[in-house]
């Protein structure tokens, strides 16, 4: 709920704990400070270039289509037509998660998104764990989508042209191929974009929002000329744990719509569009994703699906008995899924940002180019490590890794705003979950439950991941980072 009636909070966070090894752990970094710092960079400033409308096409952009073209046919054969149920599931844990979202965002309108929220909150050790999870988030699912563009632009060439790159150039190890070419490629594309600065790929992402919106509405007004009911007669056939493991990976679907977050330094006008932005972009993305995916198995038997990236293509040629339309699908699902790559990429560069002002990766990540007002080492560094990584691990992999970190993520962000409410419940918030904390620990509890429906070897590439992420902050950001000093200095009054 909108809130602009709540008087303003002047008070400063409260008293750090007495200074010590546990206690630098805990280091808050204000509110006030984290808002004062936007946009400052090493060397420069980002600059507010976007509105409401970029916003959320910046949201949407990061999340309308990774699920319905790429994950659909890995979710089909675990939940069945009750994959729509498993949208419906990923879709409201994603919106307990949004609410919490859009107050921090409203309320600590700063680039870091939830690591920023999290350093607020609930210390410096909490806030590195939550940005840690971030890259898992940002980087890996740019590099998982990256692999579904590849299949897309097989279709489209197959359609076009007659030709398909082979096997080993468009596929990573494991999945048959040596080297997927085309995944290193959108994302050098989306690079190319982002150095020109914010405001020009905002730009670029809406005009290929469009298409992607449009493409699914024609997938469904012909996909729906094949529907059979009878494709729904054993709608939950493999039970209420395969939805469950279903949503958890079709949560992957939904990661996008806090890439607005990320922007809250080049909004013009942050925590008025901040809010509306998320909130406005998951309801058009979950109603987008059931239509779809009820079509998709209403047209086609669920136990037909297969692994394939480019189910809704088949589908296409499968339903009207002509190459014309699935290739036609094929190349929105091209700028679909190279917009996804484009915004996420974009939000992983600004976290980036935000924890490299903090100090506590390298400054490197945070030195703004004066001409373009972009961080353009943060995006070359980045952009070549997601390139490589597409072109290397094959995309289920990546798919359920990228869910266990957003899980996280989300989870600490619904803790957030409890703590923030408890903190600083007079501080002025555009934008207020309803029924909190009730909304927030509902929240919380998916994002759990869904961790718990992954697979045994995610959980054990997210410990190593985090194990590695400690190893990182302890020999590197905890004597690094900006709040150090502040903590040497009150430990040595104390002496």
């Amino acid at each position: 709920m909108l809130d602009h009636g709540a008087p303003p909070d002047h008070r400063t966070q409260a008293a750090p704990p007495p200074p010590g090894p546990v206690a630098g752990l805990m280091r808050r970094k204000p509110v006030e400070r984290l808002v004062a710092e936007g946009g400052q960079g090493e060397g420069g400033a980002l600059r507010r270039s976007l509105g409401l409308w970029q916003l959320t096409m910046i949201s949407i952009g990061a999340t309308l289509g990774t699920g319905i073209f790429v994950v659909l046919g890995e979710a089909v054969p675990k939940a069945g037509p009750a994959v729509t149920l498993s949208f419906v599931i990923a879709g409201l844990t994603a919106l307990f998660s949004a609410l919490s979202y859009a107050e921090l965002a409203g309320a600590i309108p700063v680039a870091g998104s939830s690591y920023s929220y999290a350093y607020a909150t609930m210390g410096e050790l909490v806030a590195w764990v939550c940005g840690w999870c971030l890259v898992l988030e940002y980087g890996v699912s740019v590099a998982a989508v990256a692999v579904g563009w590849g299949e897309y632009l097989n279709e489209l060439l197959d359609g076009t042209l007659g030709v398909t790159i082979p096997a080993a150039l468009s596929a990573p190890p494991g999945d048959g191929g040596v080297f997927n070419l085309p995944a290193l490629v959108v994302v050098l594309l989306a690079m190319a974009f982002l150095l020109g600065g914010a405001r020009e790929s905002a730009r670029a992402n809406t005009v290929m929002v469009v298409v992607k919106i449009a493409a699914l509405v024609m997938f469904c007004a012909i996909g729906v000329q094949g529907f059979r009911s009878g494709n729904y007669e054993n709608f939950m056939p493999l039970g209420m744990t395969g939805v469950s493991a279903a949503a958890a990976t079709l949560f992957f679907s939904y990661i996008g719509f806090d890439a607005a977050s990320t922007a809250g330094e080049e909004a013009k006008n942050a925590q008025r569009d901040l809010p509306r932005a998320i909130m406005l972009s998951l309801v058009i993305v979950t109603a987008l994703y059931v239509l779809v995916a009820a079509v998709a198995v209403g047209a086609r038997p669920w136990r037909s699906f297969n692994d394939s990236e480019a189910a809704l293509a088949q589908i296409m040629r499968d339903v009207t008995g002509q190459t014309f339309w699935g290739t036609l699908l094929a190349f929105c699902a091209v700028v679909a899924i190279a917009s996804v790559v484009l915004t996420v990429l974009y939000g992983q560069t600004r976290v980036l940002f935000a924890m490299s002002r903090d100090g506590l990766v390298p400054k490197v990540f945070s030195r703004v180019h004066p001409r373009t007002g972009a961080p353009r080492a943060n995006t070359l560094i980045v952009s070549l490590f997601c390139g490589v990584l597409a072109a290397a691990v094959p995309l289920g992999q990546l798919a359920d890794a990228t869910s266990i970190g957003t899980l996280f993520a989300f989870a600490l962000v619904n803790v957030a705003v409890v703590v923030l409410r408890r903190t600083r419940p007079q501080m002025s918030r555009t934008f207020r979950v309803p029924l909190s904390p009730f909304l927030p620990v509902l929240g919380f509890a998916f994002c759990v439950w869904m961790m718990g429906s992954l697979s045994a070897i995610t959980w054990v590439v997210f410990g190593v991941w985090m194990a590695v992420g400690l190893v990182f902050y302890f020999l590197y950001g905890y004597r690094r980072s900006r709040l150090a000093p502040q903590a040497a200095s009150a430990a040595s009054e104390v002496k």
